[in-house]
């Protein structure tokens, strides 16, 4: 036999058995399938039965059972094989949540091109529009952290806010910053209005707790609304800020970088570093962006109650978690108005594999 076609031979038998004496090999190529990722931002101890955060509820209920290692990220996975379906913590903040988001984009263990990704967490709320215990579909997310600002003890008479668009030399003016397209983000009208549309009738907890600190608000559309399924506009700021003024800025902010089309509702940290991951993540490929949703619920308010402080209004929240008023039922709200959305699309992935939900009015 020719030497060259011998060792030829030589070669692929050894590669065949290399192979054969590792299955991994195999195992690294088929990556797993995710069609949701549901994302949650704390955890307040273990994943299952003790007092819960954000993921908890989603563990324990869906549920989420097997616990997939991530080093590279805040916290491990967590996965229904069944469902498809693979649950992340990120850490608090917009860093941490970029990071993680980040972090599992380029994990080669999962194949995520055509999953929907839910954020589910708890917010503050405006008492202009709805109550605590409330769930609030996102339609626009807006960045709360990226601008100029002057100590309010310092801003020039006549200004309401210290806050000023990047490039710009005083609040709110036009034309908008080169900044403004990763400032503000609308979300997929359709598929929001699909998520709403599938929720709107779920009935969300009202308790006394509720009650008693929504009447506090005497005079606010909070004080004469029970909590229901909403669409409002997300505020996204790792800074926790609280009180009537810094509530005027918010709706004030939002409606500058949306030119009115947004209504700032709720308050949170995260969907801004999660959103510019998936976007990079997108640009090559490894996900779609457009297959992003936001459901934040009320845990608390975003300013005091008529005759008290708004340091006051803070201190007597507490930032502890646990103390928010209507804290477990903001967490219960984030589970039971987002898993339905969740399983419609696991139990439907036929029909939502290559095509996004849309709502179409009758």
């Amino acid at each position: 036999m020719n030497y060259k076609l011998d060792k030829l031979f030589l070669l692929i038998a050894m590669a065949a058995i290399i192979a054969s004496c590792n299955p991994t090999m195999e195992k690294q190529e088929k990556k797993i399938k995710i069609k949701v990722v549901v994302v949650s931002m704390f955890e307040a101890g273990t994943d299952e039965d003790d007092s819960p955060g954000e993921f908890q509820y989603w563990v324990e209920n869906l549920p989420l059972q097997e616990t997939i290692e991530f080093p590279q990220g805040y916290r491990d996975l967590r996965y229904n094989k069944e469902l498809g379906v693979l649950g992340i913590v990120t850490g608090v903040g917009n860093t941490k949540a970029a990071v993680s988001i980040n972090a599992l984009g380029h994990d080669d263990r999962f194949d995520l091109t055509e999953a929907y990704w839910l954020v589910a967490g708890i917010s503050g709320v405006d008492p202009h529009d709805a109550p605590t215990g409330a769930a609030v579909w996102a339609d626009w997310i807006i960045d709360g952290d990226l601008s100029h600002q002057i100590d309010a003890r310092e801003i020039p008479k006549g200004w309401t806010t210290g806050y000023i668009p990047l490039r710009k030399t005083e609040p709110y003016e036009l034309p908008f910053p080169k900044e403004r397209e990763v400032i503000a983000i609308e979300l997929k009208p359709t598929l929001v209005q699909w998520a709403f549309e599938l929720t709107k009738d779920i009935e969300l907890t009202d308790n006394e707790t509720i009650k008693n600190m929504r009447e506090q608000y005497k005079g606010y559309k909070a004080a004469e609304m029970s909590p229901s399924v909403m669409i409002g506009t997300q505020l996204a700021a790792s800074t926790y800020w609280h009180g009537e003024y810094f509530n005027s800025w918010a709706n004030d902010w939002v409606n500058y970088w949306t030119e009115g089309k947004g209504n700032f509702i709720t308050s949170a940290m995260e969907e801004i570093g999660t959103w510019h991951s998936l976007e990079r993540l997108d640009n090559i490929n490894k996900v779609d962006k457009n297959r992003f949703l936001v459901l934040r619920t009320a845990s608390n308010f975003t300013m005091q109650w008529p005759g008290i402080s708004a340091y006051e209004s803070l201190a007597g929240e507490k930032i502890s978690g646990s103390g928010y008023s209507a804290y477990i039922p903001s967490l219960e709200a984030a589970y039971k108005v987002g898993s339905p959305v969740v399983l419609e699309l696991c139990q439907n992935w036929d029909r939502y594999q290559t095509s996004l939900p849309t709502y179409e009015s009758k």
